[in-house]
C-alpha cells in the first residue's frame, strides 16, 4: 500500500440546482478527492489552505477518516475560498455566480515531512505554479503524478500549464477541456496530442457518458452508471479522481491494466457523489454500498459474445 498526497482546495460552496439550493457548505477539490480516497484506507495527506472561518468540525471530518491535515495551513484572520454556482435543468451546464479566492490567492503549499516521499501525488485543480511548487518539494519522484486542471487555467496560464505537463504522468480533464487544450474535436486525436505534451496517460471524463483512458495506442472506456436522478454534480470529477488515485495507492500498481480498475472505482464513487448536495453522500457512504454498486457496474458492462 502506497502513500497518497493530495493537493487542492478546501472551500465553501453555495449551490443551486433544479432540486433546491444551499447556503455555504463544505466543498473544494481536495475535500472530495480526500473523502473518496479514504474509502481505501490508504495513508493520505492533504495540502491546502483555509481561513479562520473554516469550522473545526470540517477539519475533524478529515481526521476521523485518518487523513493527515498537517499540511493544511489555517490563516486565522483570512477567509476561506468560496464558489457559488447555478446548474441548468440538464445538470450538464452551470453558471458561476461568484468566485472569491480569499486565502487561496496567496497560497504557498507546504508538504508535510512524512509525505515528501509519497508514492502517488494527486495535484488537484489549482494554478499550475502552485502545482509545480509541490512537485519541486518532493524528495523523490512519486511512482505516479496525477494532475487535474480546467479551462480557466488554459485561458489564463497556458504556458505555465504546458510547463508542468512535461513532468506529470496522468492528466484528468473533461471532454470540453481536452478539446480546448488541443484544438481538436476528436477525443482520440486530442488524447494523442496531450500525450505528446508530457502525460503518458490521459483520462477524459465525459460526465454522465462515462470516462476514457488513453495510453499510447491503448484505449479503455468505462460507462457511467445510469442513475434515476442527479441531485448535484459538484465534486463528481474530483470524487472520480480521488477514487482513481486512492485505488492505485491501495494496490501499489500503476500499470495500464490496473488503471482500468481505478477508472471503474472512480466512476463508482462519483455516482454516489451526485446523489445529494455537496459532500453529504460521500460522508455517509459505506463499504457495503460501494461493493454493491461495483457489482452493478460489472453487470452493466460484462457480456459474452462469440466472434466467428
Amino acid at each position: 500500500m502506497g502513500k497518497l498526497l493530495i493537493v487542492g482546495t478546501m472551500a465553501f460552496d453555495a449551490i443551486e440546482t433544479p432540486f433546491g439550493k444551499t447556503d455555504k457548505i463544505l466543498g473544494g477539490a481536495a475535500t472530495f478527492i480526500g473523502l473518496a480516497a479514504s474509502q481505501f484506507n490508504v495513508s493520505s495527506a492533504i495540502v491546502s489552505v483555509v481561513g479562520g472561518d473554516f469550522p473545526q468540525e470540517y477539519l475533524d471530518l478529515f481526521k476521523e477518516r485518518q487523513i493527515d491535515i498537517s499540511g493544511v495551513e489555517i490563516i486565522p484572520d483570512g477567509k476561506t475560498f468560496f464558489w457559488s454556482g447555478r446548474y441548468h435543468n440538464d445538470m450538464n451546464t452551470r453558471d458561476t455566480l461568484s468566485t472569491e479566492l480569499n486565502v487561496l490567492g496567496d497560497f504557498n503549499p507546504r508538504v508535510p515531512d512524512n509525505f515528501l516521499n509519497a508514492d502517488i501525488l494527486m495535484l488537484g485543480n489549482l494554478h499550475p505554479d502552485v502545482q509545480s511548487k509541490v512537485l519541486d518539494q518532493m524528495n523523490t519522484k512519486p511512482s505516479l503524478v496525477i494532475l487535474d486542471t480546467m479551462n480557466f487555467w488554459m485561458e489564463h496560464t497556458l504556458n505555465e500549464l504546458h510547463d508542468i505537463l512535461k513532468h506529470i504522468d496522468v492528466i484528468t480533464i473533461n471532454d470540453e477541456e481536452a478539446r480546448q487544450l488541443t484544438n481538436e474535436y476528436s477525443l482520440v486525436v486530442a488524447a494523442r496530442k496531450i500525450q505528446e505534451m508530457g502525460p503518458r496517460y490521459v483520462v477524459i471524463k465525459k460526465g454522465e457518458h462515462g470516462a476514457l483512458l488513453f495510453h499510447d495506442d491503448n484505449v479503455f472506456f468505462a460507462p457511467a452508471l445510469p442513475l434515476e436522478e442527479v441531485f448535484d454534480p459538484t465534486g463528481a470529477g474530483d470524487t472520480f479522481a480521488g477514487g482513481f488515485a486512492g485505488y492505485l495507492a491501495k494496490t501499489n500498481d500503476v500499470s495500464f491494466d490496473n488503471m482500468k480498475n481505478a477508472v471503474i472505482y472512480g466512476s463508482t464513487l462519483a455516482s454516489f457523489c451526485v446523489e445529494k448536495f455537496g459532500t453529504e453522500r460521500m460522508v455517509e457512504l459505506t463499504g457495503d454500498e460501494v461493493y454493491q454498486r461495483l457489482q452493478e457496474f460489472k453487470n452493466l458492462t460484462q457480456f459474452e459474445i462469440e466472434l466467428s
